[in-house]
């Protein structure tokens, strides 16, 4: 019993950290009403967790936000990504040869979670931020990170629940999805036109390792006309021969010269 206590009061906790990530700041009692939690326990809670320094006090009167400590713990789980250490340089050069903002996204369940982004210096997407998330049939990366999982994946993915709709382009049905992923395939690279954010595209090609797996995709995003014009072929290239130096990076070896072949 007292395992499970403890295990409750972890899951609390827990909870209370992801509210502050999602909100910014929040006070102990909007946080309570938040939770469905007591506001005693709440603040019993908060308390101890600034002694830990995972919270520290918010800009407004009687506000929380989280603590620097989170900082250190986040940058270790970040740092351990080889995804990461092998896309960094790659990433910078084609983030200073785009001025668009470049994304490093990595499976984590039904979720593609970004571990690193560079902001574009015209327009910056706040759909997916550092440490943030986004389903696997949404967005550019994310749906490269399905198309070249197993085809089964595809089915239980569609089967485990129903698809958010993040605006009218968005794949929410399998008979939207399962030809968008076929065609990530043939082609080696995804496209999202507007199914995050309306007037946002974005283009995903997928990182492999020596196994041939996909272990991350690298995705480069802006306006709609800055990536998906007719001008910006040479954008697409880019990006490919990107995903390509990095799957190389992590022993991947290239078959018949194609980008990704899974038949």
């Amino acid at each position: 019993m007292a395992q499970e206590g403890g295990l409750a009061l972890v899951r609390k906790a827990v909870e209370v950290l992801d509210l502050l990530a999602e909100q910014g700041e929040a006070t102990a009692a909007s946080i309570a009403e938040d939770l469905g939690e007591p506001r005693s326990s709440v603040y019993r809670l908060l308390s101890s967790l600034q002694k830990l320094q995972m919270v520290e006090s918010g800009s407004g009167r009687g506000a929380y936000r989280l603590g620097f400590h989170l900082l250190s713990l986040g940058t270790a789980v970040v740092e351990r990504f080889d995804e990461r250490r092998f896309a960094r340089p790659v990433m910078e050069r084609l983030h200073e040869q785009t001025g668009e903002t470049v994304y490093l996204c990595v499976r984590r369940e039904r979720q593609a979670v970004c571990i690193e982004r560079l902001d574009g210096r015209r327009v910056q997407s706040l759909a997916l931020k550092l440490g943030g998330a986004l389903p696997l049939h949404a967005g550019a990366a994310s749906r490269a990170l399905l198309a070249f999982d197993d085809r089964a994946a595809w089915t239980q993915y569609l089967e485990s629940g129903p698809l958010q709709r993040f605006t009218p382009s968005t794949p929410v049905t399998g008979e939207e999805l399962l030809p968008a992923l076929e065609q990530v395939r043939r082609d080696g690279i995804a496209v999202s036109d507007q199914d995050v954010t309306v007037g946002v595209a974005a283009l995903g090609v997928p990182i492999l390792d020596y196994l041939g797996r996909v272990r991350a995709a690298l995705s480069i995003s802006g306006v709609r006309e800055a990536i998906l014009s007719d001008a910006t072929t040479a954008l697409r290239e880019q990006l490919l021969l990107a995903g390509e130096e990095v799957s190389r990076a992590m022993g991947w070896k290239a078959v018949d010269g194609a980008v990704a072949d899974f038949g």
